[in-house]
């Protein structure tokens, strides 16, 4: 078996030598100029609301099944980001990223919930975007409390760092009021356990026959209803999102306010979370400031989950000591992303290690361990996926089509390279086929740029971890 981790020239590298090396090409890093280009004379007040493991499953974004009218209306009154995506398909390293703009991999947070007893900290120059903004005088609160009837904040931060103080307050009780508002709410609705079980009571039930399964999934009652089940959760974050907005225009709290809303990666299902397909990695982005950004805008250009700390720490003025590797959203379109890069690395006792890159029309994914079948175990994945209960059952049987039969191989393909526009669901592998291997090349370069560009530390083996 080999170990995924020395295929790239750079033998005996140290965590200290890539450290050394992380600070990416200048067309990706961001720095931040002292006057903003802000139309207002105050400083804003800044918003994140994060909904945990959710793809852009909204009405907004197309899907037909689901009923979300505030974060509906909250595009229409904004800017939607059509091509989003997270730098990890998982929660705590996708957080530690977006929690600091730069990549997991180029901080040492990539292991799924890493370094929680070990002191780590952050390289130097790098912080949480919360403590950026609380140096340039915001009050900060990641709300850990119920807001309304049936609604609250689960104060999640899930970083794969150590850093003291990241938030003055879990409560928005005592507030100063002389200070510009930085407000993180998480939601648990979309995250598999109690949530699920609320959806199901609470909301309109989604007919499981009338949801459209994904052709890697086998139409099977078990599949269907837990596919149901999610988007019936979407419903439920949609109903929470709005508590969220009437309690904040009780509080006076949207007058020169910029909302950002987001999923923190991927929906948990089977080629989701975990995965770097577009069910991982792609999310919903919409951000909200009237008055300043055009209500109404659909963006089609390739935007990262850092890009959303890039722009928060611009609107807010801070400085960090070291340029982030997110981009501002709102700068020249001359500055946009022609490809954004994704990494996965051990998640729970799962070790892997998967890249990825993304243009505008096709996927380049490297398996680092190919001999690692998709289906090596993972304790979470069995306790949580009943899809991955029945695949196993009906690939016992020979019941599966080749589509479905892709995801229980014993091996996973070396390279992996899909059409989105014509594939959207990326199960037609085109690494292999002559007409596309310049495309391939094309991306594997830029893969391996970015690797070596940004100190891909996923090329150093954990020496130990624990998990919980």
């Amino acid at each position: 078996m080999t170990s995924g981790y020395s295929s790239e020239p750079r033998s005996g590298a140290t965590r200290r030598d890539i450290l050394r090396c992380s600070a990416i090409a200048g067309s990706v890093a961001l720095s931040f100029p002292a006057i903003l280009r802000g139309q207002r004379n105050a400083k804003p007040n800044i918003v994140w609301i994060l909904a945990e493991d959710f793809s852009a499953d909204l009405g907004c974004y197309g899907n037909k099944t689901v009923t979300t009218p505030v974060l509906d209306k909250m595009a229409s009154e904004g800017v939607r980001f059509q091509r989003a995506f997270t730098t990890c398909p998982v929660c705590s390293a996708s957080r530690s990223a977006f929690g600091t703009g730069m990549y997991q991999t180029t901080i040492g947070a990539h292991n799924h919930r890493s370094h929680r007893n070990d002191g780590y900290q952050l390289p130097q120059g790098v912080d949480t975007i919360s403590r950026h903004l609380r140096r340039a005088g915001y009050h900060t609160i990641n709300l850990r409390e119920e807001f309304s009837p049936g609604a609250r904040g689960a104060g999640k931060d899930d970083f794969n760092f150590n850093v003291s103080e990241p938030w003055d307050s879990n409560s928005m009780k005592d507030r100063p009021k002389d200070k510009p508002l930085y407000l993180q709410v998480n939601f648990s609705a979309t995250h598999k356990g109690p949530a699920f079980v609320q959806a199901r009571r609470e909301m309109k039930r989604i007919p499981p026959e009338k949801v459209e399964l994904p052709p890697y999934w086998p139409d099977h009652p078990v599949v269907r209803d837990e596919y149901a089940n999610y988007l019936e959760c979407a419903d439920l974050l949609d109903r929470q999102v709005g508590q969220l907005f009437d309690y904040l225009r009780a509080e006076k709290l949207l007058e020169n306010t910029a909302v950002f809303f987001m999923g923190d990666h991927g929906q948990c299902l089977i080629r989701g979370k975990q995965w770097l397909y577009d069910a991982g990695l792609r999310v919903p982005l919409i951000a909200w400031y009237p008055d300043t950004w055009k209500g109404g805008q659909v963006r089609d250009d390739l935007v990262l989950s850092i890009d959303m700390t890039a722009t928060t720490a611009l609107l807010g003025g801070a400085s960090p000591h070291r340029p982030m590797q997110g981009q501002d959203l709102f700068a020249d379109p001359g500055k946009q992303r022609d490809v954004v890069f994704g990494a996965r690395d051990r998640c729970d006792m799962t070790v892997d290690r998967i890249r990825s890159a993304r243009g505008q029309r096709y996927k380049l994914i490297r398996n680092f361990m190919p001999e690692r079948p998709y289906t090596q175990y993972n304790e979470y994945i069995e306790r949580q996926y009943p899809t991955l209960g029945v695949m196993k059952e009906l690939h016992a049987q020979g019941k599966l089509n080749p589509v479905q039969q892709l995801f229980m191989q014993p091996r996973k393909p070396d390279w992996e390279l899909y059409d989105s526009q014509a594939d959207p669901h990326e199960v037609k592998n085109l690494a292999d086929d002559p007409a596309h291997s310049a495309t391939r090349d094309r991306l594997a370069a830029r893969l391996d740029a970015w690797i070596e560009e940004s100190g891909d530390m996923g090329r150093v083996p954990e020496e130990s971890y624990t998990y919980r």
